[in-house]
């Protein structure tokens, strides 16, 4: 087993993926159900399927910030490749024989828009956001009950942005 940091370059615009690791938060319910169905795909590209922090996941990948992989769905390729968030969501369905063309219009700046939407969405379950509270995350999406989300850019208030 190859050791792989998240700071080595690799050349990963070059370096063809025959291997992806997903690493997913075993103790949501959302997201140990997607490694089920996950389980049962076919794959074009094959898939290991390991525990956000967990000592296997530590020892594979030693230079990545383990607490974040918690925070967001990480897929590590074997050359190196480290997707996060949208892009992760889009590299699994793209292993995947029956969705790997869901994720060519995905990859797409509109598809890429319904992604967002896609994992904003998981994020909103996840977090039990059913509360009526207000969500707000660093990248600047924040879930209002009764709005949806909404893009709130950093370094904007109430979506006035300082010029430069």
């Amino acid at each position: 087993m190859s050791t792989v940091t998240a700071t080595d370059d690799r050349d990963a615009a070059r370096v063809p993926v025959r291997g992806l690791t997903v690493l997913y938060d075993a103790e949501c319910s959302l997201c140990t159900h997607l490694r089920d169905w996950l389980g049962r795909q076919p794959q074009l590209v094959p898939l290991t399927l390991v525990p956000a922090g967990s000592d296997e996941a530590r020892a594979r990948f030693p230079g990545l910030d383990h607490s974040a992989t918690l925070d967001e769905v990480t897929v590590v390729g074997d050359g190196g490749q480290v997707y996060r968030d949208t892009a992760a969501w889009i590299v699994v369905l793209w292993a995947l024989r029956e969705q790997r063309p869901l994720a060519h219009r995905l990859s797409t700046p509109a598809g890429a828009r319904l992604a967002r939407g896609a994992v904003l969405a998981a994020a909103w379950w996840r977090g039990g956001l059913g509360n009526g509270k207000v969500f707000r995350r660093e990248d600047g999406w924040v879930y209002e009950p009764g709005i949806g989300w909404i893009y709130d850019p950093p370094g904007c208030a109430g979506a006035v942005c300082a010029t430069r």
